[in-house]
């Protein structure tokens, strides 16, 4: 089930699906980025009628000459070239940097996946344990009504006053006031969950309510992984040197400017005023442009570029530094919840085997007249909070194995378990 949860929401999460949307916008950036490094070839063409104002100065010109007519048509069709020819190195930058934005786009999509499969498990964990410790309310419910029959069964015998049917009858109203906190913080994970799956709220209740299973057990962990493999695979570490490589690149853009640019611009095509000899050879007409641009005084524009350039840079070193030693945290504080959460599952789980037996001695010395209902009250709310106690921290130790999977960047191999034969 918990696979079925993460693969649905992997599916269809809808910040997911924003997330593949921005890669491919960046992956359309690079593309135009490179395509800004070859030439561009343009087909045109036009055809013009005008009747001549004689009242204009072509017109008051021209209508002194014989045989002028008013009625002019012009055919034009041929195709246009532009190459810029990149001497600094500016577009080759510019491509690059829009390169490395697409794979830092690349690599938060991977996070943004990560979180959503962490987000989801996170989510079904959380209510597997709160199904379970609403099954350890219900159980101690029908055992307090149980033990509240036995205090009125001992009043009408004569052998229990009806201080002790207070008290019992107290413990049991204590053990059905759990129930509601418990249920909210259920829904609200039901609720968390079809969100993160892109589903209106309520829809995959009744299936995970329906069919109530155990937490899952926590899958080992390698150690093989040295620190700096976690690194390299964490995917904002991915990002952050990505966009640092990015901002590198923009410094170059920004120093290009500084020197001449180069643009080489022709057209070969055919002009002329009627259709008979529109593409004879008379009306070929080509044309060549050459030209230079310099910025040579902008008051400082260039310099305040390259400022910004360098200033954005060194934001980018910091944001990288400043994940390198996120990552280092995430991973330090994931192991050290998880080892310790499961050392004190191992404890709780002695601790309610031990109040269970003595619950129950508790009831059979009641019965028998040795102790006061007051002990056996005190016995079976510490065996209430410890059953608790258990199933949340059971749930919390799953859950920090997923914070570990989160903060390893994905995951880890699982060791080989050695199978042992007698």
């Amino acid at each position: 089930m918990l696979e079925t949860i993460v693969q649905r929401a992997l599916d269809q999460n809808l910040d997911l699906q924003a997330a593949i949307a921005r890669v491919a916008q960046s992956r359309a950036a690079a593309q135009a980025a490179g395509a800004a490094l070859l030439p561009t070839i343009d087909a045109n063409t036009s055809y013009t009628a005008e009747h001549q104002s004689t009242q204009s100065p072509l017109g008051a010109l021209a209508s002194a000459f014989p045989n002028y007519s008013r009625d002019q048509k012009e055919y034009v069709v041929g195709a246009t070239a532009s190459w810029e020819i990149d001497l600094a190195g500016g577009l080759r930058r510019a491509h690059s940097a829009a390169r490395d934005e697409e794979e830092a786009a690349e690599a938060n999509q991977l996070g943004t996946r990560i979180t959503v499969a962490a987000d989801a498990a996170d989510a079904y964990l959380q209510i597997r344990g709160l199904q379970m410790r609403l099954a350890v309310a219900q159980n101690q419910i029908d055992t307090d009504a149980h033990l509240l029959e036995l205090v009125q069964a001992r009043v009408q015998a004569g052998a229990a006053t009806p201080r002790e049917v207070a008290q019992a009858e107290a413990l049991l109203r204590q053990a059905r006031a759990s129930i509601p906190v418990l249920r909210i913080g259920l829904e609200a994970q039901l609720n968390r969950l079809d969100v993160l799956m892109a589903a209106q709220p309520g829809t995959y209740a009744a299936e995970l309510s329906t069919n109530a299973g155990a937490i899952p057990d926590i899958p080992a962990i390698g150690t093989n992984d040295q620190p700096i493999d976690v690194l390299r695979r964490r995917p904002d570490i991915i990002a952050a040197e990505r966009h640092l490589a990015a901002t590198s690149e923009e410094i170059g853009v920004a120093i290009s400017d500084y020197y001449p640019k180069i643009s080489l611009s022709g057209a070969l095509g055919f002009d002329s005023i009627t259709s008979n000899h529109f593409l004879s050879a008379k009306s070929f007409q080509p044309v060549g442009t050459g030209a230079l641009q310099w910025r040579l005084f902008d008051f400082g524009k260039v310099d305040a570029e390259v400022k910004q350039a360098r200033g954005a840079n060194a934001e980018a070193l910091a944001q990288f530094r400043q994940a390198a030693l996120k990552a280092t945290e995430d991973v330090e504080d994931a192991f050290i919840t998880l080892s310790q959460t499961e050392l004190r599952v191992r404890e709780l789980e002695q601790e309610v085997t031990a109040l269970t037996r003595a619950r129950d001695l508790s009831e059979k010395a009641y019965r028998a007249g040795s102790i006061t209902l007051t002990d056996v009250l005190d016995a079976d709310r510490q065996l209430l909070g410890s059953r608790d106690d258990l199933d949340a921290t059971r749930a919390d130790a799953a859950r920090a194995a997923v914070r570990t999977f989160r903060a390893l960047g994905g995951g880890w191999d699982a060791p080989q378990q050695i199978a042992k034969t007698n």
